[in-house]
Formats: C-alpha cells, sequence, structure tokens
C-alpha cells in the first residue's frame, strides 16, 4: 500500500455518508474529529458539506485525520 493512502475503507465512508452523514458520522469515521463535530451541530452543514463530501469521496480525494487519501481499495 502506498505511503500517502489511508487504511480506513472507502466503501464504507461512502456508506455513512449516504445513510447518516448528516450527522457527520463518516466525519468521525475518517478520523476528523473537529469537522465531523461541526457537521453533528449544523446537520452537515446545512446540506451543503454533504454534497461537498461526496464529491470528495467519489474522487478520493477526502483525506483521514493523518492526511492521507481514503480511496476504495
Amino acid at each position: 500500500m502506498a505511503d500517502n493512502v489511508s487504511k480506513k475503507n472507502g466503501i464504507v465512508l461512502l456508506l455513512l455518508l449516504l445513510l447518516i452523514g448528516v450527522f457527520g458520522v463518516h466525519r468521525f469515521y475518517a478520523g476528523r474529529i473537529g469537522t465531523g463535530i461541526i457537521f453533528l451541530f449544523t446537520f452537515g452543514i446545512f446540506g451543503l458539506g454533504l454534497i461537498y463530501d461526496l464529491i470528495l469521496v467519489l474522487t478520493q480525494k477526502l483525506k483521514d485525520g493523518e492526511g492521507k487519501n481514503i480511496t476504495f481499495d
């Protein structure tokens, strides 16, 4: 596995985003606790953050808490 690829599973991340993303659970899973709390209290930044995160996840550009890309591999 490459040095810049996270051990987190992209499919799990996508499912969490689609099912309960409004609560920021996908951000907590990715290790991004701070933005997870923001998502939790703003209902996914009023939906706009969910769309942004969906694009990041589908293009495999969302990074985990260590700054590594989360992929579907």
